[in-house]
């Protein structure tokens, strides 16, 4: 796991986009075949591996995974697939392992993928119904192929998808210096594995980028592996054409009918982009469609989204969280493609799990599974909000007046790498950063709570900033603070000022100008708030080695350096007329009652 970034979202957002599977095999036995070549529209041959149920006496149902991480990543699955009853093929992509062609990272998937449906529905073993396997990486596949609408795609099972643009190679147009070290992972035909899971080799070629204050455009070649498609990344710095080329349009969300089973996780790094695709699809897709989407949000990590695990970054969950991710995908499968029963889990169109309660829930839609948004109120004591341990507050009741709070940030400050540069396996509970960064931020408490309180759903702050410089970058953060003083971090978002608007159009900053900042993208959280607990809100500058840098100035941060660095001071106003406030989620409760 990531060291703790502030926000230990931020950091898993980086740490796990598009990390490669790793359950444990079977050792049924299956009918094997390797090296199978799957011929593309344009000539090019993919590289497959292929199991099929021993014995196979006639045509079932072909389940694919289409991976940049060499096709033997997906043993374990396709064992388990083929001995209940599906074939199951673990496909290359274009230019990776023995596949033949050039990869362009997300660039050819779905046509190559709508190519590899079509193909194998139409081969003897197979009964013409196909459908796809596998998170990350593999969950984009998903969705890149289904917008090719191809005949012979039955079902689609998306976990912890990214949606490019939204959450990588950025998020909230923020880029990663992460990206490099996948770029790195994925450069050539061969597995890079022990290059990408060096975490103190990256920590360390990141930390000397950082210090060094280089422009970030200049990352690959820092890294020693330039890149051409990182160069065409970061020339593309919003949410743009380019961007939405990668994904359904509007229309083609419309014309999809497939069932489609979305899985993602609290602390799924690529949580934001699962959530984009699930709701792009519930806006714009037919009745039918929607009716047909399922979604599922567990106390899971990246990885956890496939194969779930008891503990996440030092928190700990119940055995009800631990669920048998390939029972529950075969049970799917067999009901879309078989004609077999809905899978028993499934008892709403959303599952969202209550850490504290260790206990599931269901709602019929997204926006039931949150009661209503309770504001609370920022405010200080002479615009002293600067101090962990003597911050300022969030209460019911509106402001009266009051000083406003600041903060001074310094882009040449890079005191954050000390401690960044720590392995911490408890990310989710460590607090050091917090503590190392007191006194460079802004920090609210509310009162502790008079009982359990259960939350679920998305926080949202409206906050009134105004700053001296055209240009910052902030994080919103929010953490559970027990009674014994201990730690849980619980969501965030990010926010460049310049795409406070729209993250689609850049607007400068006017110095001294008073406006209303909407942090609305945090990620979704289900946990019950211990009574005696309370909640901190920092809002803080984006500051470390795991981040692009913004110097402030204005200009195209990819090309910022440390000679264009501008301190600038962030101010928030919490009076009467200026009411900055934290928007809580109170859960809803089940909307299925248990037994």
């Amino acid at each position: 796991m990531r060291r703790f970034v502030l926000a230990a979202c931020l950091a898993l957002t980086s740490a796990f986009a598009f990390a490669a599977d790793g359950a444990k095999p079977s050792g049924d036995p299956v009918q094997f075949q390797w090296g199978v070549k799957i011929p593309l529209r344009d000539g090019v041959r993919l590289n497959a591996t292929l199991y099929r149920p021993l014995d196979q006496k006639e045509a079932v149902p072909c389940v694919f995974t289409l991976t940049p991480y060499i096709s033997q990543s997906y043993h374990d699955r396709g064992m388990y697939f083929a001995a209940h009853g599906y074939v199951f093929a673990t496909v290359d992509v274009r230019g990776r392992g023995n596949s033949e062609g050039e990869f362009t990272p997300l660039l050819q998937e779905a046509k190559d993928g709508h190519d590899v449906v079509e193909w194998l529905g139409t081969q003897p073993y197979c009964n013409g119904k196909v459908t796809m396997w596998g998170g990350s990486y593999a969950g984009y596949d998903q969705w890149a192929t289904a917008k090719e609408f191809p005949a012979h795609l039955a079902t689609i099972v998306p976990a912890a998808s990214p949606m490019p643009g939204v959450d990588y190679p950025m998020r909230n147009n923020v880029f990663y210096p992460y990206d490099m070290q996948w770029l790195t992972f994925v450069s050539g035909k061969a597995g890079q594995d022990k290059i990408f899971g060096d975490s103190s080799f990256w920590s360390a070629m990141f930390r000397r980028w950082y210090e060094a204050h280089a422009p970030f455009a200049e990352l690959d070649t820092w890294i020693g592996n330039p890149s051409p498609i990182f160069q065409t990344w970061i020339a593309h710095p919003a949410q743009d054409a380019y961007w939405d080329s990668y994904s359904p349009t509007d229309e083609q969300y419309a014309k999809l009918d497939l069932p489609i089973l979305t899985i993602t996780g609290h602390y799924d790094g690529d949580q934001p982009g699962a959530m984009a695709f699930y709701r792009a699809y519930m806006a714009h897709a037919s009745q039918a469609g929607k009716d047909r989407h399922y979604l599922i949000i567990g106390p899971w990590d990246h990885p956890g989204t496939r194969t779930p695990q008891a503990e996440v970054g030092g928190l700990k969950f119940g055995e009800a969280s631990l669920l048998d991710m390939n029972a529950l995908h075969k049970a799917w499968y067999d009901w879309t493609m078989k004609g077999g029963a809905k899978p028993e889990f499934l008892k709403d169109k959303v599952a969202f799990y209550v850490v504290g309660e260790e206990a599931w829930r269901y709602a019929p839609t997204l926006d039931a599974v949150t009661a209503r948004a309770e504001p609370w109120y920022l405010d200080s004591v002479a615009g002293r909000a600067n101090d962990v341990f003597a911050s300022g507050s969030l209460d019911r009741n509106k402001p009266s007046g009051g000083k406003p709070d600041s903060y001074v940030y310094d882009p040449l400050d890079t005191s954050p790498a000390e401690w960044e540069s720590i392995d911490v396996p408890n990310g989710l509970t460590d607090q050091r950063g917090m503590l190392n960064a007191s006194g460079k931020m802004l920090v609210y408490h509310t009162a502790p709570f008079a009982a359990d309180t259960d939350i679920a759903g998305f926080f949202k702050l409206s906050a009134w900033i105004s700053l001296d410089q055209p240009d910052t970058d902030f994080i919103a953060a929010i953490a559970e603070i027990k009674s014994d003083g201990s730690s849980v971090a619980l969501s965030d978002d990010l926010l460049r000022a310049r795409y406070r608007k729209s993250f689609r159009a850049a607007e400068s900053v006017k110095p001294g100008a008073i406006e209303r900042y909407d942090f609305d993208h945090f990620t979704f959280q289900a946990r019950r708030i211990a009574k005696g607990s309370r909640l901190r809100l920092v809002i803080a500058p984006v500051n470390s080695q795991w981040s692009q840098k913004n110097y402030n100035s204005g200009g195209v941060v990819a090309n910022e350096s440390g000679k264009d660095a501008k301190k600038v001071t962030v101010t928030l106003y919490h009076d009467a007329a200026h009411a900055s406030a934290l928007y809580v989620p109170l859960a809803a409760a089940s909307s299925v009652h248990p037994k």
